[in-house]
């Protein structure tokens, strides 16, 4: 309550005022008070009029009281606008959603940085617009949010806010910049997780580039037994006309339709809703390749096992038998897909329009995870499908090898053999793990540190996936600086 004017310059008078209360049970509460008015007949004070408050039950220029204005402001907190407007016609609480982002506001920020933090992304738009989130790694609290992921915001943050020992980064060349210009006595801690992804998606590169290399050792193997009865040649007079394949010719043609008017990339993308890399794919590739794999991505690989039997049976019985009595042949060894599976590679055997058998060859993906993950977690099967990979192809073995010891530096905080290890990367690895030990090289002290110290990301991706679920729930329909405040908020 504000100081009262001297004695014998003021006037009271009793006034009613009405409160919303806390509703009970389904009914509405309304409070009603008289209170004392006081007015002020000095002209030089400021206040002229002001009324009195009751403690723990009403506030300056507030219509209910302390209590429901807790309610309403942690319901503004976890939904926003529009759905806790929702929410309290169902409670039967009067408010709607611009009282309620009233209600909201940011926290100061310290003028001081936590000593222990992390500065990490995320996606407005994905592939578009990003934003930066700062987590205070100790306290396990956000501290700011910044529009965008530039290296001039992010250095401008640090220096309007010193006092940073150790900031956790990934990979990201903006914040790197940044750090080096605003914080140079800054310990940098590259983010473990992300040095795992790095590695994986070099090794699943490798696996790749050395396909054909696995797809000759198949047929090799299998030439010389053929199983009984002998397969037939199917002849493949055309492409299957699937759906992806017809899309995948439309998108090629689209594609260079617009490069011959001198349409860019960009436009390009834009126009046909498509990402940059899509598109650049489409002008660099033939369409006899884009279709080849288009091929290979079909939605029937858990009839590929069992491909070889039914054309054996199709050749067996000269194309006299039923899709039903090959589907109960195939389900007795172990097939459980559908029947309209086995009915539409029947119709492709008899329109001589099926694929040929393919040998049965991992993925890059399939075998990176193999590699990536630890070895007492492999089955044996697995475990010995790796082992024929490691035996067909060179190149990969040695790119397991190399991910696995440095998955162990990695698990067990070994950051002084990491020069070595980026030794021997660099004599005799295939080029994807070349180019990874080069990015380790170019940031080794930070890299090195988070190879040493305890300090990780754990804390910031489960922020991260709630700046996502707030994003997702509001943002396009509301301005950054409510969603900033809803994400500095702390439910």
């Amino acid at each position: 309550m504000p100081e009262l004017p001297e004695t014998g310059q003021t006037r009271t008078q009793l006034v009613q005022r009405s409160l919303d209360e806390r509703p009970l049970g389904s009914q509405r509460v309304v409070v009603r008070l008289r209170v004392r008015r006081y007015f002020c007949d000095r002209k030089q004070c400021s206040r002229k009029t002001f009324v009195e408050q009751v403690p723990g039950l009403t506030e300056w220029h507030r219509r209910s009281s302390t209590g429901l204005t807790g309610w309403l402001r942690s319901i503004a907190v976890e939904l926003g606008g529009r759905p806790a407007a929702r929410l309290c016609r169902r409670l039967r609480l009067a408010a709607g959603r611009t009282r309620l982002i009233r209600l909201l506001t940011a926290p100061p920020v310290q003028d001081r940085a936590p000593r222990v933090f992390r500065v990490d992304e995320f996606a407005f738009r994905k592939g578009c617009t990003y934003g930066t989130v700062l987590v205070d790694v100790e306290a396990g609290q956000v501290v700011d949010v910044l529009p965008d992921r530039t290296s001039e915001t992010f250095a401008a943050w640090l220096k309007e806010h010193p006092g940073a020992e150790i900031i956790c980064r990934d990979r990201a060349t903006a914040y790197t910049k940044a750090i080096r210009e605003a914080a140079p006595d800054a310990l940098e801690v590259a983010d473990r997780w992300h040095l795992l992804q790095n590695l994986s998606a070099a090794v699943e590169k490798t696996c790749h580039q050395h396909r054909d290399c696995l797809r000759k050792h198949a047929r090799q193997e299998t030439e010389p037994t053929v199983p009984e009865p002998v397969l037939i040649e199917l002849p493949v007079s055309a492409l299957p006309r699937t759906q992806i394949i017809e899309r995948t010719r439309h998108r090629f043609e689209d594609v260079h339709r617009l490069l011959e008017k001198g349409w860019t990339i960009s436009a390009i993308a834009r126009r046909l809703n498509l990402d940059r890399k899509t598109v650049r794919r489409f002008r660099d590739t033939d369409l006899d390749e884009l279709l080849a794999s288009a091929r290979e991505r079909r939605p029937n690989g858990i009839l590929e096992p069992f491909k070889a039997y039914l054309n054996a049976r199709f050749a067996e019985t000269q194309g006299q038998v039923s899709g039903t009595s090959l589907f109960l042949e195939i389900h007795e060894r172990g097939y459980r897909g559908s029947r309209q599976v086995v009915r539409k590679h029947l119709a492709a055997l008899r329109a001589s329009t099926a694929e040929p058998v393919r040998a049965d060859i991992p993925s890059p993906r399939k075998i990176t995870s193999w590699i990536m993950r630890p070895r007492e977690t492999l089955t044996e099967s697995q475990d010995q499908r790796l082992l024929q990979v490691r035996l067909t192809c060179p190149d990969i073995t040695r790119a397991c090898d190399l991910a696995r010891t440095f998955t162990d530096l990695v698990r067990h905080r070994r950051g002084y053999l990491l020069p070595e290890w980026i030794r021997q990367a660099e004599q005799d690895a295939p080029k994807p793990m070349q180019g990874f030990a080069d990015f380790l090289r170019q940031d080794l002290d930070a890299v090195t540190a988070g190879l040493t110290l305890s300090w990780s990301s754990g804390v910031v991706e489960g922020h991260v996936n709630r700046v996502k679920t707030l994003k997702r729930a509001m943002y396009g329909r509301a301005s950054f600086e409510l969603l900033r405040t809803r994400i500095l908020t702390q439910p």
